[in-house]
Parts: structure tokens; C-alpha cells; sequence
């Protein structure tokens, strides 16, 4: 019987199942670090077990073998480790080959026996636990692309500043129609307030009042008129800068890779294989020497 080695879904299910089998409760792996490598010698064990051949009985009496070992071996020498193995592998309950048994005990020897101070103190000593915990929100990658629509570092560092100086462009458009919108509107609350001043005198308007009048309203609408023409002056040479810096770049592009073949490449290539083919050819009617 041959196993593959068991993956990561199947080893957590079959420990779940190992840990109901021995009748432990559920524990935080993390948190109990103690029992969750005390159970890893368990399933270590069966499947080692399991990949040599044993059969069934035989591989619960590994694991059975593994609680044994790791119970009666507390606080003692690695001399007395290894009598207590060889003992419990003569008095095995399953009937196994010699070769089987040796298996066991190599295995044994190379794992328990081998990393015997390190058990002792992670199974048999208290520790001070200090640990920390904190929820970490980790956002994947995008999906990639179809690679049919890649294309060059270069060309594609190219459209992005392309967008980027149309995009600048956009925004300056429409930056002077709201700039536009609010001082209209600040026009119109300039002239309700100088109606509502004459409004509230209660005579007639006399011929001061009315020009008055009329010179805050041409004010207000010369005021509003020279802030719209400053900006969107100031707006439109900006967008010629930008338009400029367009241009230039527009007029240096990427080059294309493969590169399209031009007439005179074209004619450069037929030119070059002649010459290779006539340098052949001169080689080929050369005299050859006697020997």
C-alpha cells in the first residue's frame, strides 16, 4: 500500500478526526501550542505507518506505540527513552516483520529520539505565553490582463501620460464653466441687495438714488465680466501649455516593436542577403588543396 503525502485540507480534516478519536476536546492550535505538537507526533506516526504498508491493526498500534512512548518517557534520560522504545517494539501487539519492526524503530530513533531534549522541554515544561493578536485585511492582487491586450512599458508609459495632460485639459475646461456659474451667481446677489436697498426706502427714488441704482448695477456686472475674462484668460493659456506639451510628445512616440518594415529596411535587407549569398558562392568555387 503506498500513499501520497497527505495535502494540507486532508492533513486538517484527519487531525480534526485524530483528535475526536482520542476523545480530546476542540483547542486553539495557536494559542495551545503544546497539544497541537503532541497531536502532530500522532499523525505523523499513522501516517508513516500507513505509507510503509502496515496494515490497519498494525497502524493503531503505532499510534498507540507514540502515546506510550511520549507518556512514559517524561523526565528521563535519552538512555531510558530508547530501553522503554525497545521494550514496548518486543512486546508489540501486532505480529510485524523484522523489516517492518526495524522501520518503526529507525523511526523512532530519527525523529522522537533524535529532537528527545527538544520534546521534553516543549511537552513537559510550563511556558509564558505572550501573544498578541490582530486582524489583518489583505487585499489581493488584480487579475491580470489578457496578455493579447499588453503592450510595451514604453508605449503604455506613453498613454498614460497622454491621458494624463488630456485629462489636465478637461479639468481646465471645466474649471472656467464653474468659475463662470459662481460669478454669475455672485452678480445676482450683488444686484437682489441693492433692490432690496431701494426697496426698503419708503418715498419715491429720487434722481440720486436712481443713479445710484445704476452705477451698482453697472458695478457689479464690470466686476463679475473682468473676474470671468481674467481667468478664462488665464485658463486658455494654460490649456495652450498643456496643448504644447501634447504636441511634443505626440511628435516623440514609442517605438513600435516589431518595428514596421520601411521600403528602405526593405531594400537594405535584400542587399545585405545577395551580398551573403555571392560571399558563399565565391567560397564554394574556391580551389580545394591536394593532399
Amino acid at each position: 500500500m503506498t500513499l501520497l503525502s497527505p495535502s494540507l485540507p486532508q492533513q486538517l480534516s484527519a487531525r480534526q478526526y485524530l483528535r475526536d478519536l482520542l476523545d480530546w476536546t476542540e483547542f486553539d492550535e495557536i494559542r495551545e501550542l503544546r497539544r497541537s505538537i503532541h497531536l502532530d507526533i500522532y499523525y505523523w506516526s499513522i501516517v508513516f505507518a500507513a505509507e510503509k504498508g502496515f496494515s490497519w491493526p498494525a497502524v493503531a498500534e503505532v499510534a498507540n506505540l507514540t502515546g506510550q512512548l511520549l507518556e512514559k518517557t517524561k523526565g528521563v534520560s535519552p538512555l531510558q527513552a530508547i530501553q522503554v522504545l525497545q521494550e514496548k517494539l518486543v512486546n508489540f501487539q501486532v505480529k510485524l516483520s523484522p523489516t517492518q519492526l526495524r522501520a518503526v524503530l529507525d523511526y523512532f530513533h530519527n525523529t522522537f529520539i533524535k529532537h528527545y531534549w527538544l520534546y521534553q522541554f516543549v511537552l513537559t515544561r510550563e511556558r509564558n505565553c505572550w501573544q498578541s493578536f490582530d486582524s489583518l485585511e489583505v487585499y489581493v492582487p488584480p487579475s491580470p490582463l489578457p496578455l493579447s491586450e499588453g503592450m510595451e512599458l514604453e508605449a503604455w508609459k506613453f498613454e498614460q501620460q497622454v491621458s494624463a495632460l488630456c485629462a489636465a485639459e478637461d479639468e481646465k475646461r471645466a474649471s472656467v464653466a464653474r468659475i463662470r456659474e459662481t460669478l454669475w451667481a455672485k452678480k445676482e446677489e450683488l444686484l437682489q441687495e441693492v433692490y432690496r436697498s431701494v426697496e426698503r426706502q419708503t418715498g419715491g427714488l429720487s434722481r440720486e438714488d436712481l443713479v445710484f441704482l445704476v452705477r451698482e448695477a453697472i458695478k457689479a456686472q464690470l466686476q463679475t465680466l473682468q473676474e470671468i475674462i481674467q481667468h478664462e484668460i488665464e485658463t486658455t493659456f494654460e490649456i495652450l501649455q498643456l496643448r504644447l506639451q501634447k504636441k511634443t510628445l505626440m511628435l516623440n512616440p514609442p517605438p513600435i516593436y516589431p518595428p514596421i518594415p520601411t521600403p528602405e529596411s526593405q531594400k537594405e535587407g535584400k542587399v545585405k542577403k545577395k551580398s551573403s549569398e555571392s560571399k558563399h558562392k565565391g567560397e564554394d568555387k574556391k580551389p580545394k588543396k591536394k593532399k
